[in-house]
């Protein structure tokens, strides 16, 4: 029998995520390897380590936050108004199941919410945060688990979701990635659809997530992208294959942005493995093409 390396045995964990998906009762535990919360080298007594310094670590950040509140509502504008769009934001979170019963606490989403503000410089807060730690929340038991998970998978994705960071380099290379493999297609957005691409910004800043039928589903896409395969970025692919969707309507309609913007919004409920597949069919096209330097930087 061959004997796997721990290199090796590793990647087939990551590339087993990718390709089966996870089991829902190994998720909450295995979104901390994939996220980096654990080491995938690391030993049971050692994850206990390290979930009791992650622990401490958010309990000093609280403190911390408290402490300097005060002076932050004093000096700092843009603090009373994100802590304002915050609260607004949550508010209008459906928080109860079909049978009424309550699945998150909106005053822990809150101040979550409010410390990865105050210390995520490059993050920060914008509409729709809100929406993706509830799904962190909904996962994992404790609140340090929800605020590290959530730091830890805006940098294992390279903050592909923040507006001021990774989406706009997504909407730029979707751009690229349908003039080099669908040119008909390109030269419709260029005319009739001008600016329809860049109105998908959504899909970035949400991981997609408003996309799917189920929170499973959306687990599913967003585990995938932690793996890093099929190839970094993939949720350009994954935006392309969207568009594939409803481009026979919009070519065939001859359709304008607003009504491309109308159609794109209308893909919901959506399946994710379904989607994932066209994505990856899409990598293997591209593969097979002389592919710009542009695309290959950013996807290879």
């Amino acid at each position: 029998m061959t004997t796997l390396s721990p290199e090796n045995s590793l990647s087939a964990r990551r590339s087993a995520s990718f390709i089966l998906g996870l089991h829902p009762l190994v998720r909450t535990e295995a979104w901390k390897f994939l996220t980096g919360y654990y080491s995938w080298q690391s030993s049971r007594d050692e994850r206990l380590t390290v979930d009791s310094t992650r622990r401490k670590n958010y309990k000093v950040l609280c403190e911390m936050y408290e402490k300097i509140q005060p002076l932050l509502e004093n000096l700092h504008q843009n603090f009373i108004e994100t802590r304002n769009n915050i609260v607004y934001d949550i508010q209008r979170l459906y928080d109860k199941d079909p049978l009424g019963n309550v699945l998150i606490d909106k005053k822990r989403l809150e101040k979550i919410l409010l410390l990865s503000y105050v210390c995520n410089t490059q993050a920060e807060y914008q509409q729709g945060f809100h929406e993706m730690v509830m799904l962190f929340q909904l996962m994992v038991e404790h609140d340090h688990e929800t605020f590290w998970l959530f730091q830890f998978f805006l940098q294992k994705t390279e903050h592909s979701c923040v507006i001021s960071i990774g989406v706009g380099k997504n909407l730029d290379m979707l751009n690229n990635l349908i003039n080099f493999l669908d040119p008909l297609f390109a030269e419709h957005l260029k005319g009739k659809g001008a600016g329809a691409v860049q109105s998908l910004f959504p899909w970035f800043c949400l991981c997609f997530q408003r996309a799917f039928k189920s929170f499973d589903d959306v687990w599913r896409l967003w585990e995938v992208l932690l793996t890093g395969k099929p190839c970094r970025n993939f949720q350009v692919l994954v935006a392309y294959s969207m568009l594939q969707m409803v481009r026979e309507q919009v070519l065939q309609e001859s359709m304008n942005g607003d009504d491309i913007l109308l159609a794109c919004n209308n893909l919901i409920d959506l399946d994710a493995d379904e989607l994932i597949s066209a994505a990856c069919m899409v990598y293997a096209e591209l593969m097979q093409n002389d592919v710009p330097q542009p695309l290959k930087d950013f996807f290879l």
